[in-house]
């Protein structure tokens, strides 16, 4: 049991002073930060970078409507009466004295029209303001022209009345299923991420013991299946520990930011009411989705005698977590397609499925429970299994690569 402890604190201890692990935390913790006060950033950069555009009005009619319509709906887009020729206005953009250039006359019904000349169109976001103020510019102009009144205007733009009810007792609301969505889209992504990245971790520390033949000293005082464990748990602790760490920096972030994401971005994603059970949920799923993928990507790591050679044995591992995200990232449109409900209960696949379930649905307690049982039984069945292959993997050098190397490991460990 002290040997067990022994290697657990070592490789945890070992990789959380490793400078990458230091490096990539500081520049995530940083990214999350930045993401939670995104609109401050945007907001500073912009603050004194109003856009000018020279407009060149034909009519004699349209600026000033334009003009009062668009500060309502966009202030940082201004506009100029331009009074020269359009020669000397596209010369103006080019010398970047202008955004850009707003041409304005009407067509052959007496409604407006009009060209933007800019230095690149590459640029939509200015355009597109402009076309759908002229939009309702021309809207209410060919209304007056056929005598609607602003009433009758209204109505027919009015949305039509469209709500949704569920029949189902306990289901979720419409709005809760909007924020359910989006924080299971970016739960998903963290299950994703954590799971490829900890588990090739995992291969990657194994085969690199096993190739400078450090391995043939540790097997001759540890037993190969603690070694696995110990190593399994100690990355466990360090992936918990950094995802900890970005969590709670994210959390608290966003919760310091909530009043300016109001009405966005990060009320569609429901930050604003975190269900306890989805970060439960979240929590459980990852722990185990954690311990299976790092299971068997030990024994993986323990085939092959060259890190050069994991990437091509843990592959198959990848495709099956990239396998289940894709059905997850579909599952957010149809939770309860059949296909779904079935694909949740393969253990490959439950930690992200049956999260992604759990989060959008009111799914009855069983369900969840029944998940969370098949990934315990898989942990357990490829840890018995992948600790005899592991057993006589690390005993194996040469070009082993391939998964026929998994018989031969079993027959080593039966010889040992």
């Amino acid at each position: 049991m002290n040997n067990f402890m022994t290697i657990l604190f070592h490789t945890y201890l070992s990789k959380l002073k490793t400078k990458s692990f230091i490096v990539t935390t500081i520049i995530t913790v940083l990214i999350v930060v930045g993401l939670a006060n995104l609109s401050g950033i945007i907001d500073f950069f912009n603050k004194d970078s109003q856009e000018e555009i020279a407009v060149i009005d034909e009519t004699g009619e349209l600026f000033a409507p334009i003009s009062e319509q668009l500060k309502a709906v966009n202030k940082e887009i201004g506009l100029e009466n331009y009074n020269g020729t359009v020669e000397n206005g596209e010369k103006a953009v080019k010398e970047g004295e202008y955004k850009g250039l707003l041409i304005l006359s009407y067509d052959q019904d007496e409604l407006p029209e009009a060209i933007y000349k800019a230095k690149s169109i590459a640029d939509s976001a200015i355009p597109s303001e402009l076309q759908s103020v002229l939009q309702q510019m021309k809207t209410q102009m060919a209304a007056s022209q056929i005598n609607l009144s602003p009433e009758q205007l209204g109505k027919i733009y009015e949305p039509v009345s469209f709500k949704q009810i569920a029949l189902e007792e306990n289901a979720k609301t419409e709005e809760e299923l909007n924020q359910a969505r989006g924080l299971v889209y970016v739960l998903l992504f963290v299950i994703y991420f954590a799971v490829v990245l900890y588990a090739n971790m995992i291969a990657m520390e194994v085969a690199t013991e096993k190739s400078s033949r450090v391995m043939e000293i540790l097997i001759s005082s540890v037993s190969p299946i603690k070694q696995m464990f110990a190593k399994i748990l100690g990355i466990g602790l360090l992936s918990l520990t950094q995802m900890a760490l970005i969590l709670l920096v994210g959390y608290y972030s966003i919760k310091q930011n909530l009043s300016s994401m109001e009405g966005g971005f990060f009320e569609f994603f429901g930050f604003g009411n975190i269900p306890a059970s989805t970060i439960a949920y979240a929590l459980i799923f990852f722990i185990l989705g954690y311990f299976l993928y790092a299971t068997l990507a030990a024994f993986l790591g323990s085939l092959v005698s060259r890190i050069e050679d994991i990437q091509q044995m843990i592959t198959p591992m990848t495709m099956m977590v990239v396998a289940g995200f894709m059905i997850a990232m579909f599952g957010l449109n149809q939770p309860e397609a059949s296909f779904v409900t079935i694909t949740s209960y393969i253990p490959f696949f439950t930690p992200m499925l049956m999260f992604m379930r759990a989060g959008m649905l009111s799914l009855p307690v069983w369900e969840p429970i029944l998940g969370i049982a098949i990934l315990l039984a898989a942990i357990i069945l490829l840890a018995v299994f992948g600790a005899r292959v592991y057993r006589g993997g690390v005993l194996m050098y040469g070009n082993s690569n391939s998964f026929k190397d998994i018989k031969k490991a079993l027959l080593l460990t039966k010889n040992d």
